[in-house]
């Protein structure tokens, strides 16, 4: 009987392992988006992380008012990173996401960890 536990131990982490690699640690997608950064804070109730939201406008007018816009949500683990962010509030950045295929709840609320960014004109 202890055999048979220690067995199905064994393939259950096997089985098991890859899956939370794939859900939480692999890399679904990668690329830049581009907008104005209209919110970044620290928040959270026990852990606490560095959410933001970056305003895509697709169509605008002509006095730089966006009128079809959506809005990018995404997360920031580096600290140097977020300082950053928060000096960049208000202005046109460029930044580049990581996206995951779920969340972990100290890395963040969104699947998008972003982790470069760069002003733009």
């Amino acid at each position: 009987m202890k055999k048979v536990l220690i067995w199905m131990g064994i393939i259950l982490l096997l089985l098991l392992g890859p899956y939370v690699y794939w859900k939480y640690f692999f890399t679904f997608s990668e690329g830049n988006r581009s907008g104005l950064l209209q919110k970044f804070s620290y928040r959270g109730n026990i852990f606490k992380t560095y959410e933001g939201e970056l305003v895509l406008s697709s169509v605008e007018s002509n006095k730089n008012v966006a009128l079809a816009s959506e809005k990018f949500f995404f997360s920031v683990q580096d600290q140097a990173l977020a300082g950053k962010l928060n000096n960049l509030e208000g202005h046109n950045v460029v930044v580049h996401y990581r996206q995951k295929n779920g969340t972990l709840f100290w890395r963040g609320e969104t699947e998008y960890i972003v982790d470069s960014v760069n002003e733009s004109e």
